[in-house]
This record gives structure tokens, sequence and C-alpha cells, in this order.
């Protein structure tokens, strides 16, 4: 069973950034990885449906052998972690949120933490919730910033129309005076340098995908899961073809890769 790939799933390209920071982790692990592409953004969705598409997806990498499966989607993860845990407790389910809010605790000036996400997870509050069950003296901003996820998706980065949204979104009085800020959607890493630029390196934009990768490392250590093999597979699965899609992939993980399109969804 070690040597069976680990199961990441996101609405998009988003978890390209979960699913690299796992390749450079683990290097000796095989991954799959599923883009919901024809649902994205999950942060626009009910949580109704992000629950139901997240099951179709859990099973679809179960039937997979995968051994381990990471929701790499906040949405997701503050809406649909709980259901998909209790249905499938013979292997690892792992969220992206409670990696970074442990790390929350160990960070020195923790006053005041920005949260910026899709509209589902920060109406969730989860992060609210989360870090201040563990720390009561701790103060949580959150804001949402829902163009963010389609931005990127459609290549907007390196622009005038990304240097005005971004901008426009962290001059929200809601982030004045913050201490550090929670990137609460993996697509954000693909802009984290450019939100430290807006803040000029005063707040400490906190690197979400690092944190996740080695919190998962540690527990397939602990359970003795890590593949011991040098045999790795990289598979990619898309609900809807796209080129940038592919040309994401690519970048990510430096060589061609091969991505099949499949009809999960009734």
């Amino acid at each position: 069973m070690n040597e069976f790939p680990i199961g990441i799933f996101d609405s998009g390209i988003g978890g390209l950034t979960v699913a690299y920071a796992i390749k450079k982790k683990l290097p000796q692990e095989s991954i799959i990885y599923f883009g919901d592409t024809k649902h994205l953004p999950y942060g626009e969705k009910s949580s109704e449906a992000i629950q139901k598409f997240s099951k179709i997806i859990t099973d679809f990498l179960i039937k997979k052998n995968c051994k381990a499966i990471i929701i790499a989607c906040n949405s997701a993860s503050s809406v649909a972690y709980n259901k998909i845990k209790s249905h499938n407790s013979e292997i690892p389910i792992f969220n992206v949120i409670d990696p970074v809010v442990n790390e929350i605790n160990t960070l020195n000036n923790k006053k005041n933490i920005g949260v910026i996400g899709t509209k589902t997870t920060i109406e969730s509050c989860v992060y609210n919730k989360k870090i201040i069950k563990k720390n009561k003296k701790i103060k949580v901003s959150p804001l949402a910033t829902p163009l963010l996820a389609p931005m990127i998706e459609e290549g907007f980065i390196n622009d005038e129309i990304s240097n005005t949204i971004i901008s426009n979104y962290l001059s929200n009085a809601k982030l004045s005076n913050i201490d550090h800020l929670i990137l609460a959607c993996t697509h954000y890493p693909l802009i984290h340098k450019k939100i430290e630029g807006f803040y000029n390196n005063k707040v400490n934009v906190i690197d979400t995908t690092n944190i996740i990768a080695e919190y998962i490392s540690n527990v397939l250590k602990r359970k003795k899961m890590l593949n011991g093999s040098k045999k790795k597979t990289y598979s990619f699965f898309v609900s809807n073809y796209t080129k940038s899609f592919e040309e994401s992939a690519k970048f990510f993980f430096k060589e061609n890769i091969a991505l099949e399109e499949i009809n999960l969804f009734p």
C-alpha cells in the first residue's frame, strides 16, 4: 500500500501549488491530481454543491487506490472536510486549513491575523473559529476576495488588471494593522510576491503550501505510509479540458504531463 499514490483535488489550478509542494517535500511519492475545472471556482458555489462534488471526486480517487487524499481547496476544506473524513475513515484525509492554524501558534507577534479567501471560506468563519479556539488573544481579520481565484485561473497575474484588483482588496480597512496574512486559497501562492510587494515586506505573508506539505509529510511518516520504492508516477485528470490547465501543470512539474479529461458528474 505504501507505493500507492497520494490523491489531491481542487476546483482548478490552485491545488497544483499544494501538489508541487508535496512533490518537493516527498519526491518519491506518486500523485494523482483531479482539477474540477467544470465547476470552478468552488468559492462561489453553495456548501451543498461543494460537498457533492467533493464526495464524487474522493470516491474516484479511492477507486484509483490513493493511500491518502488532500482536499487542496480552502472552500472544500471548510465545508466538505468533515463529511468526507467521516465517510472515509480507512485512509488519511487532509484539509489545507488545520496545518496552517497549527502554524499560527508558533509565530511571534501574532496579535492580528489577516485572512483572505473565497466567499465560501470567509463566510464559514472556519479560520476565525479555529485560530481563536487555540488562542483567544489573537484578533482575526477576514476578508472575502472573490475575484482573485478566477483572475489567476484566467492567467491575469502579471499585468495592470491584477495589480489593480490586488491593491483594491488589500487596501480594505479590515486588513489595516495586521501582523500576518494567511492566503486562505490555494490559488493565492501564485501571487504571493505581488502581495508581499504591496506590503513592502512589512507584513508576514504566510506560505501555506510549504506548511501543508510539511504537516502531511510528518503524518505519513508517523503512520509509516511513505513510499520506499523508487518508482513514481504523476497523473492528472480534469472534468473539463483547458489548455491553460495543461500549461500550468507542466510549469509546476517541469515535465510533460498526461492530462486526461474525465466526466465524473451526472
